[in-house]
């Protein structure tokens, strides 16, 4: 494959990245001013989103510490809400899986919901890409997203107080999460597990800890795979 060929899918998964900032610049822009807010420092902040690189672990953590839950609780919770990254890497390791190894670090490093789902979908609609073709789109979907989620949490850090109470940058979170999932529910599992997850969150809302959003989560993933084995079952029959 020519190096022309491979830049050009560098900047199609680059391009199909792009609109996510819509929603990852305010999503860190908030993360940044909460994490202030808490008692953070700039640095403790900073390499929360430089190392954590999870969104919605982060402000879940975040909150569970501001509370003064018991360490082992965040810990569980932050695992349990990115419990999904390992879903996420087993099924990108059917496309990836043989990357060099230094190149699966890199991509299990810089992995976000949005580069997964963009690639996801991307590589089931062109099943016949390369490797060399897949690895390229991965990481030009996630160049516009992750620098730009660490400048937005600094952002957020250094100028939130200027920022104006009424454009109410809390609504990236929820926006950000629909606009990655809407396109993904392609099959029963993925719907199954979505409704589970909604009727637990508010089922167990009264625990206390948040421990409700880890009691869905689990249960939501063990529903989902049930029933995908149900229905490779039912297929060969």
């Amino acid at each position: 494959m020519s190096r022309a060929t491979q830049k050009s899918y560098y900047w199609t998964g680059f391009r199909t990245g792009l609109p996510f900032l819509l929603v990852v610049v305010p999503f860190g822009l908030l993360f940044g001013i909460v994490a202030t807010e808490a008692g953070f420092t700039s640095l403790q902040t900073m390499a929360f989103s430089s190392v954590v690189f999870a969104g919605a672990a982060q402000f879940t953590a975040l909150q569970l510490m501001a509370e003064e839950v018991p360490f082992l609780i965040v810990v569980a919770t932050a695992l349990a809400v990115n419990l999904r990254m390992a879903m996420y890497s087993a099924s990108l390791a059917v496309w990836l899986g043989r990357a060099p190894l230094w190149k699966r670090a890199l991509i299990a490093y810089v992995n976000v919901d949005q580069s997964y789902a963009v690639s996801m979908n991307r590589f089931e609609d062109e099943p016949d890409l390369s490797l060399s073709q897949r690895i390229e789109f991965f990481f030009g979907a996630v160049t516009p997203v992750c620098p730009v989620w660490i400048l937005a949490t600094g952002l957020g850090i250094w100028f939130g107080d200027m920022i104006p109470d009424w454009i109410a940058l809390d609504f990236a979170v929820p926006i950000c999460f629909l606009a990655i999932i809407a396109p993904m529910m392609r099959t029963l599992a993925h719907m199954v597990s979505s409704v589970v997850s909604i009727i637990l969150s508010l089922v167990f809302s009264g625990l206390p800890y948040n421990l409700g959003l880890l009691v869905a989560g689990v249960s939501a993933m063990i529903v989902g795979a049930q029933v995908e084995v149900w229905m490779k079952r039912r297929a060969e029959l």
